[in-house]
């Protein structure tokens, strides 16, 4: 068993490239003065170092990597030691242009780019494997390092005969016989069925992609070569004598991979974070960054880290903006509120060239302490220390937002009633801010999680039904939960096809109804929900609904709002149905998120679940991290004026003002004994 890391404070610092300044050692030295007045404690290296650390095949240099750590650890700056495979060295794709990716059209890429190596590769495999294994021999257990960061932020495909074969392979270990799989592909249609698995092969737009089982099984066999070439690296670093823990840096809403599947792969899951701050109100942001926190932390239930954030503008979106004073902190709680335990930046020192010179750094070209970011990198490192306390503390959840990969896959590619867009990310967005916005913690689950401990489940768009999924949202209800349901839920089983009988599939009888037919709208239409008179919520407004309408026929369930016109003018639009201990409530329309912070704040409390606060402002946030002695409540401004939030009974303040009103992007960190 891999060893947990050490906690007791929070990791801060970030992406650091010393083999870029080898020759500057007086640059080395003073990174390192600046490190310490910042209060950076550790960095990550060997990121993007292979063609240093193996200038040629089979030579290796790993003297300058040592030293660069034994010197970080004489003053006590630790380090997360990374394999380097994220960028092949040029020898390497010269020798054995086998390790270049191929696309799918079944072209060789040129060597270029980081991930452009295919997975499958025996011979990028077994270089991988070596130069992983030597340096846990060498390094793997000096004091300095803590935690193994297994290459750079996965993803990417290749389509090589090589992939193809072992695509097969998959397909047959998964169906058992060619009959079964093109049972579950529906292949008869289109005339395309398979006589033997060696006639498959991966989706191509020069030839079939529009066999929707074949692109979903694709989508996640890549997942699965991801997974196989990580527990390659792990088995090295392992074979090397090191247990340390490892990790990889995910990435924002990252769509090519099913990220919880990596739950028993990693020992810690790390993420990296880049929002586009002042694009838009602050507040919309906010809950977008903190959606992706509360996923990446409900991938494994633990707190997590924030591998990499920028401490200026980076470089690589279409406006470059900087970050306004005090945004480098707030977002940085905010992450700590979510659950991380770090603060983690990219990068450290500015690169003199290449594609990342101008992205942003704690110390840059001018090389000075007395910069902007500096002053403001050192800010988070003080709160950091003050904070000591919290760090390792966990998070509960009342509430969970299904939002499942699998299934967001399988919606892109539906070709049902919208092919511009399901708007499946928005429908999950809305319900995760609804309930955010009543002070509740919140998980972001799949399909994969339990649901035991939560008194809400909403899950919009449950388009598909994996392995029986519909059983474990019939429990949750029957055993006393609150669940959420959405129109085009139930429609298919794990491989897309379509489940008969009526839908939504094994939850008509819970849900009190049968849905029949769905609307897509125009881009320019719209319609609106009408309450019922005395429906038991006490709903009293009337809300707008976009993009689609579902029409349902209601056998048992209570209607609380119908469609205000069109030609399904008074149908169900919101219907609710009690349930075993439970209750089961339908939403049949895309509606404003207005109605959703009408509606959570009616059903949270006939959930009867509390908030720690009982009135949160609006662009608020509230988030509470909880250890076996104390509650942490967070509470961020990320509104555009300040707000007016006073200090519960019970509470201490930790960090932040004691007065009640919290200016514009201002925390205010509580503690209380539990």
């Amino acid at each position: 068993m891999a060893k947990k890391i050490e906690y007791g404070r929070f990791l801060h610092g970030g992406d650091y490239n010393p083999e870029q300044w080898l020759n500057r050692p007086d640059i080395l030295k003073k990174d390192i003065e600046y490190f310490k007045e910042a209060h950076i404690n550790t960095v990550s290296v060997g990121i993007f170092s292979w063609a240093v650390l193996e200038p040629e095949e089979g030579k290796y240099n790993l003297d300058w990597l040592e030293q660069i750590i034994d010197n970080l650890y004489k003053e006590r700056i630790y380090t997360i030691l990374a394999t380097p495979s994220g960028a092949r060295p040029k020898w390497m794709a010269d020798k054995y242009p086998e390790v270049l990716r191929m696309d799918p059209d079944r072209t060789r890429r040129f060597f270029g780019g980081r991930h452009n190596h295919c997975y499958t590769s025996p011979v990028y495999r077994e270089k991988v494997h070596a130069i992983d294994k030597l340096l846990s021999q060498r390094l793997g257990s000096h004091p300095g390092v803590i935690l193994w960061h297994i290459s750079n932020e996965f993803g990417g495909e290749c389509y090589c005969p090589l992939c193809q074969q072992k695509f097969r392979e998959w397909l047959k270990e998964k169906y058992g016989t060619i009959e079964k799989l093109n049972s579950s592909w529906c292949t008869t249609f289109w005339s395309h069925t398979y006589n033997s698995f060696d006639q498959i092969e991966a989706p191509s737009p020069k030839g079939e992609d529009a066999l929707h089982a074949l692109n979903l099984d694709w989508k996640r066999f890549v997942t699965d070569r991801t997974l196989d070439f990580i527990k390659e690296e792990i088995s090295a670093i392992r074979e090397g004598g090191s247990e340390l823990p490892v990790t990889a840096n995910l990435m924002y809403d990252y769509n090519g991979l099913d990220y919880k599947k990596f739950r028993d792969v990693l020992d810690v899951v790390s993420w990296d974070n880049y929002p586009g701050w002042h694009k838009k109100e602050e507040y919309l942001t906010a809950i977008d960054a903190g959606m992706q926190h509360d996923l990446m932390r409900s991938i494994k239930k633990q707190p997590f880290l924030l591998m990499e954030s920028c401490p200026s503008a980076t470089n690589w979106k279409p406006i470059n903006k900087l970050k306004k004073p005090g945004m480098m902190l707030a977002a940085s709680l905010q992450a700590v509120a979510h659950g991380s335990d770090s603060v983690l930046y990219f990068q450290l020192h500015q690169s003199q060239g290449a594609s990342e010179k101008f992205h942003g750094a704690v110390i840059d070209h001018y090389g000075g302490d007395d910069t902007r970011v500096f002053k403001e990198v050192t800010e988070v490192g003080e709160a950091l220390v003050k904070l000591q306390e919290v760090c390792g503390s966990q998070m509960k959840a009342p509430a969970a937002v299904l939002y499942d990969r699998e299934n967001n896959w399988a919606i892109q590619d539906v070709q049902g009633p919208r092919n511009e867009n399901m708007f499946y990310t928005e429908a999950v967005q809305k319900q995760y801010r609804a309930l955010r916005e009543q002070g509740l913690n919140v998980d972001v689950i799949s399909m994969e999680h339990d649901l035991s401990d939560y008194k809400i489940v909403a899950a919009p768009m449950a388009y598909m039904f994996l392995d029986g999924y519909e059983k474990q949202l019939r429990t949750f209800a029957e055993n006393g939960g609150t669940l959420v349901l959405t129109y085009w839920s139930g429609l298919v089983d794990g491989t897309d096809k379509c489940l008969l009988g009526g839908t939504p599939y094994g939850l008509m009888e819970a849900v009190g109804l049968r849905t029949e037919e769905i609307d897509a709208l125009y881009d320019w239409e719209e319609n609106f929900g009408i309450p019922e008179n005395g429906n038991h919520l006490g709903i009293t407004g009337t809300y707008t609904c976009k993009n689609l309408c579902e029409l349902v026929k209601v056998s048992d369930a209570e209607v609380l709002m119908r469609y205000g016109k069109d030609f399904y003018a008074g149908r169900p639009v919101l219907t609710h149905k009690a349930y075993g201990k439970g209750h089961v409530y339908y939403v049949c329309a895309d509606m404003e998120q207005a109605f959703y912070e009408d509606f959570y704040g009616r059903t949270v409390k006939e959930a009867g679940v509390q908030a720690p606060l009982e009135f949160v402002p609006a662009g608020v946030s509230v988030t509470l991290r909880e250890n076996e002695a104390y509650q942490y409540l967070f509470i961020q401004n990320f509104a555009r004026e300040p707000k007016a939030v006073p200090v519960p009974a019970g509470y201490e303040v930790l960090y932040g003002t004691e007065k009640e009103v919290l200016a514009p992007l201002e925390t205010r960190i509580l503690k209380r004994s539990k």
